[in-house]
């Protein structure tokens, strides 16, 4: 049974496509490229001579790149290894193969090894022999790569450097520092930023290609409906409970006296590190209560709209390195903040994060101000909808009588007021997980998004129990998974088509495969 029949085709930081999602079918994918910083030979694996392999090219090659590119490729692979091959197995070093060629591209083994170590990085499950998927994909991606070459495709190199600040910090967060990311990959972060930006820019270029050839469907209601009553029952996706939440929160009073004993410690290192004493790294790692405090409070290099106005305005006004900065209060609570480095309007700051210690007296007091909140609510004085409009402290819900939004990324149900319970705050998920609709909760601690402990009281305003999707419930829903359909119908035709005007040459060794497409193997 093939393995790979159900894979759709395209290149994600999951290789699938999930139908539940809101974000667009075609998904991120990275690595391609090899990290090895060590010198290889690269074994050409074609048994046949050099004569008739070029004779091959040219008589099967087309538009995907120049006959005489190609061979002057491979005669160049030849040229390396003739001149290496002595000082190589006196090292008994591996050597690296060509397992694939598309058009005038080849996909080495080092790239597999690489696309493999990403997908294990990203905590991703790969079904079946990933030496036979991650080729066909890496080859599905140099296809995709020819056609925005075609259409004149471009990226923004601002929009390419703050994608691959992004997943360098993503990773960095996963591993747990910038040695060991090193350590994983096999070289310096400076190479594994400029691999991945490069990686970055190839798969913007593809997401072009796809925008532009498969990005615009549109379903008619009888579409959609048809496509529902083709689908089994038992194949329906299960839809979570979900909930809408209101709240309501009150922020405790922080003594003045524990706001001084925060500045003065802040200013405390700042000495140290224009003294030379210690480190800012050091201190970040060892004092600072952000996550960032793992990376030496290091945040990667973002443009000034990723931080609050009050970080924002003190880190971009930043010159010199060795310098540190006033201390800082925001939302989160008080920085000190030093500039690493600044590419045209990409910063990368180091930053140490203290939080005012709330004493049990404040959390008290608020917790009885929302008591006396929710007897106005049930004694039917005021309503929910009013209090969280005129009480709330929390600024993000108020305006919009407490209800909250969701924002979790890849959601199904991202940027509407419904959250599976997994999708809550955890502290408000133990609250409102067993209420029922209609239901409001005694006023609780929590921990907010801004990592600082408020009093809370939620009302669960609607409560849908789990269920199989059906379009009466969950129309955008089957709407995105119809839609998903349609495009990858479109794609395995596009791809189809492009396989076969393409030269394609697999080793011997890596085609015995069930490749999701036909026409590699010739």
């Amino acid at each position: 049974m093939n393995h790979r029949m159900n894979r759709p085709a395209i290149l994600s930081p999951s290789p699938y496509v999930d139908p539940l999602s809101t974000s667009p079918v075609f998904v991120r994918q990275v690595s391609r490229r090899s990290v090895s910083g060590r010198p290889v030979i690269v074994r050409l694996v074609d048994s046949r001579s050099q004569f008739e392999r070029s004779t091959l090219v040219r008589s099967r090659f087309t538009r995907f790149g120049s006959t005489r590119s190609l061979f002057t490729r491979l005669i160049s692979f030849a040229i390396l290894v003739l001149f290496s091959v002595p000082h190589m197995m006196a090292q008994n070093n591996v050597i690296d193969e060509i397992v694939w060629v598309v058009g005038d591209e080849a996909i080495l083994k080092s790239e597999v090894e690489e696309y493999r170590k990403d997908i294990l990085m990203q905590n991703q499950r790969l079904e079946g022999d990933p030496y036979c998927f991650i080729p066909e994909q890496l080859a599905i991606r140099k296809l995709f790569l020819d056609q925005a070459k075609l259409d004149s495709i471009e990226v923004q190199d601002a929009m390419v450097n703050r994608e691959m600040e992004f997943q360098i910090n993503h990773y960095i967060s996963s591993i747990g520092s910038v040695e060991r990311l090193e350590e994983y990959f096999g070289k310096s972060i400076a190479t594994i930023r400029e691999d991945m930006r490069e990686q970055m820019r190839e798969q913007m270029l593809i997401e072009g290609v796809q925008q532009k050839h498969f990005g615009n469907i549109q379903l008619t209601p009888s579409e959609i409906r048809k496509f529902y009553h083709s689908i089994p029952t038992d194949s329906l996706p299960f839809i979570p409970t979900t909930m809408q939440v209101q709240i309501i929160t009150v922020e405790p009073e922080i003594p003045l006296s524990e706001i001084d004993k925060v500045k003065a410690r802040l200013r405390e290192f700042t000495e140290q590190v224009n003294s030379g004493e210690r480190e800012f790294s050091t201190l970040a790692l060892i004092h600072s209560e952000d996550p960032s405090a793992v990376q030496g409070g290091e945040l990667g290099f973002a443009p000034r709209s990723n931080y609050v106005p009050e970080f924002a305005n003190v880190a971009f006004a930043l010159n010199d390195p060795k310098k540190v900065s006033n201390v800082v209060e925001t939302e989160y609570g008080f920085h000190i903040i030093q500039l690493i480095e600044r590419r045209g309007e990409m910063a990368n700051l180091r930053h140490i994060l203290l939080k005012p210690k709330i004493p049990q007296e404040s959390l008290d007091t608020a917790i009885i101000r929302l008591d006396s909140i929710r007897a106005g609510i049930v004694d039917k004085r005021i309503t929910f909808d009013d209090a969280a409009t005129y009480y709330s402290a929390d600024k993000d819900t108020r305006n919009n009588k407490g209800i909250m939004v969701n924002n979790v990324p890849r959601s199904s149900n991202a940027g509407t007021s419904r959250f599976a319970l997994n999708e809550l705050n955890q502290d408000i998920a133990k609250v409102a997980g067993e209420m029922k609709a209609g239901e409001i909760s005694e006023p609780f601690i929590m921990i907010n998004d801004k990592g600082r402990q408020v009093a809370a009281m939620v009302k669960v305003s609607e409560r849908n129990e789990g269920h199989r999707a059906n379009i009466n419930n969950d129309y955008q829903i089957i709407k995105q998974m119809a839609e998903a359909e349609r495009q990858q119908k479109m794609v395995d035709e596009w791809l189809k088509k492009k396989i076969e005007k393409t030269y394609v040459r697999i080793d011997p060794g890596w085609r015995n495969c069930e490749f999701k497409y036909d026409g590699w193997v010739r």
